[in-house]
């Protein structure tokens, strides 16, 4: 997208795999003039699935569109000298390498600033640039595990369970691009820190927080239960499940009265959203007994035209080939000589404006 709105900005990306090139395609599609700089071998995200449009990789695709490509051997002072002469025109560099690696390339606001002193270099890395843990290694799988996200997720007494996607990488980059769009509103150069770690254990903030002022342990739920919303999880229908989410005591009233549970709607121990979680076990016990008389299309249709949470649990198909993916136009369609290549497109839509890809 040449005419965003961050149109005229020109960020480096030294990146591989996921973190920083998602970070950097997420300014790409907002109008920046993003140039990713690949070792001679490449990234090795070009081959990381079978997956090929020509010599389109699926994986690849998907977090590099809207990009400039250059090959530069950083091993070498020619590499280095010519990533030097780049970043004099550039307002930032991204980087997900370790922080040796980083330090040795010289990929750090320290030694670039003397080429250009308004540079913003953002590294996204597992624990951070310094400290005694800078330099572990640090993937997706393991934050989720040493954050207690693992912990959290899954059903009571089995096996600790991940995100059925990159959470982590894929948060870090969002979070990668907030701050280096903050270092260049103030105007000012800077090495922006972002930590795998950091980024997922703050999105834990109400779960901590209870913990940190209370010293409440956060526990798994049962059929992803909510907390301290009562009944919000998910349910087995006549033919499948579906996930219904009771808010309020005004939702709450208004789902008796649909399901004819009149009874219900006064009495102390489910009136409220206190008592509902007091009562946990006894509401949900009720609940999943009803959920199971009808199938999921069916509660949707009763449940979901009076305005209550409720929904079917869609696969990733469903949803692509559903109707809010297409009007939301959430399919970027990329032209190559071996046909249309399709990514997801950017969720950031501006009035007025299409973007392009």
């Amino acid at each position: 997208m040449t005419n965003g709105p961050l149109a005229g900005i020109r960020i480096l990306e030294v990146g591989h795999v996921l973190a920083g090139p998602f970070c950097s395609m997420i300014l790409a599609d907002l109008g920046a003039d993003v140039i990713k700089i690949e070792p001679p071998n490449g990234d090795m995200a070009r081959n990381i699935t079978a997956n090929f449009t020509g010599p389109y990789n699926d994986y690849f695709s998907s977090i590099n569109r809207n990009k400039r490509g250059i090959v530069l051997d950083l091993k070498t002072k020619n590499g280095r000298d010519q990533l030097a002469h780049l970043a004099k025109s550039s307002h930032g560099l991204i980087t997900n390498l370790r922080p040796q690696t980083i330090n040795k390339y010289g990929l750090n606001y320290e030694s670039l600033k003397i080429y250009n002193k308004k540079i913003v270099c953002v590294a996204l890395t597992g624990f951070g640039l310094k400290g005694p843990y800078a330099d572990k290694p640090a993937y997706d799988y393991i934050v989720q595990a040493l954050t207690g996200v693992m912990a959290l997720t899954g059903n009571p007494g089995e096996v600790p369970t991940k995100a059925g996607y990159s959470a982590v990488d894929n948060s870090t980059g969002i979070m990668g691009a907030v701050g280096l769009l903050a270092k260049i509103v103030e105007g000012k150069g800077g090495q922006v820190d972002v930590s795998l770690f950091d980024t997922m254990l703050m999105q834990l903030n109400y779960l901590a927080a209870a913990y940190l002022n209370h010293g409440i342990k956060p526990k798994r739920i049962a059929n992803s239960g909510h907390p301290h919303m009562v009944p919000a999880q998910v349910f087995s229908t006549k033919d499948g499940f579906a996930v219904l989410f009771i808010s309020t005591d005004k939702f709450w009233r208004r789902f008796c009265e649909l399901v004819g549970w009149h009874e219900r709607i006064d009495d102390p121990k489910f009136s409220t959203m206190a008592a509902r979680s007091k009562n946990r076990n006894e509401v949900i016990s009720e609940t999943a007994k009803l959920m199971k008389t009808q199938n999921t299309l069916s509660w949707v249709e009763l449940l979901g035209g009076e305005g209550i949470v409720i929904s079917g649990i869609e696969t990733l198909e469903d949803a692509i080939e559903g109707d809010i993916v297409a009007t939301r136009e959430m399919i970027a369609i990329i032209p190559t000589p071996d046909g249309p290549l399709r990514v997801l497109g950017s969720p950031i839509k501006f009035v007025g404006q299409e973007t392009s890809y």
